[in-house]
């Protein structure tokens, strides 16, 4: 593609990188990518993958920002308590690089609008802050045969993976490593357990990084790997995962076909 003076400036640290170049760039403005919560993780990805310049960014959540938010969602800001974080985020992102499209998604991610939420993009980045969203994301990713890179984040620790099953080779899905959510109540919200602010700029950023990565197909994928990083230790621990031969989604035995089962086991853990 020709490049306008103005993006030949704005992408200039890219197009000097080899390993992006031109080419790569193109690429990343022609890639549409689905952000799946505007807060915590959602802020720092969101604005690295918009500063990037990827093409198009699809923003799902139907919460509204409130003041306590704004410790860790930078994409936020106190002017704009009380609105819709979708609306919010498309304006900061929109400032940020007019380049970029921002599809708002106003809505809570369900079993009845996974799979066309999915359909239009080429990558889809977890940052939901609830194990149900996180095995919907999970299964509606794998189904559709879409990659998923996904992060999470508790107190001091965050966590960061890229899955994709659905492609042939040594690629485990999430419930490879989980293969079911864990009973309520067991593993504390981050409003009740906490969470570090600057923690979900790192790992925001991790995810950023890794969906750059995806994109322009370069590096090492971290599909096959859990990296775990520890705030206070200033610590990153990586773990192998294999794809599980008892894996309900993705195994010889797999008995997951749909999303149907999420309507009911698990709309009481649903935010």
């Amino acid at each position: 593609m020709d490049f306008s003076e103005s993006q030949i400036e704005r992408y200039a640290r890219h197009i000097v990188l080899k390993e992006v170049g031109g080419i790569g760039q193109a690429k990343l403005l022609g890639a549409k990518v689905l952000i799946i919560g505007a807060g915590g993780l959602g802020s720092p990805l969101a604005m690295y993958l918009a500063a990037a310049g990827v093409g198009t960014l699809g923003l799902v959540d139907d919460d509204t920002v409130s003041l306590s938010n704004l410790q860790r969602q930078i994409v936020h800001g106190t002017s704009r308590v009380g609105l819709d974080k979708t609306t919010s985020a498309a304006q900061t992102l929109r400032d940020l690089n007019p380049d970029v499209s921002v599809v708002e998604h106003k809505v809570r991610l369900t079993a009845d609008n996974a799979m066309a939420l999915l359909k239009d993009y080429d990558i889809v980045a977890d940052g939901s802050d609830n194990f149900a969203t996180r095995f919907l994301v999970n299964d509606a990713c794998y189904l559709s045969g879409k990659t998923l890179v996904a992060a999470s984040m508790l107190k001091f620790e965050g966590q960061i993976s890229t899955f994709k099953a659905h492609q042939e080779g040594d690629n485990p899905c999430y419930r490879c490593l989980y293969p079911a959510p864990p009973a309520p109540g067991i593993v504390p919200s981050c409003a009740e357990g906490g969470v570090f602010g600057a923690l979900a700029g790192v790992m925001g950023a991790m995810q950023g990084v890794e969906v750059i990565k995806e994109i322009l197909t370069i590096g090492e994928s971290q599909s096959g790997w859990l990296s775990i990083y520890d705030a206070l230790g200033a610590t990153w621990h990586k773990i192998k995962l294999k794809p599980s031969a008892t894996c309900p989604l993705c195994g010889p035995q797999k008995s997951i076909h749909d999303l149907s089962a999420h309507q009911s086991a698990y709309k009481n853990q649903m935010p």
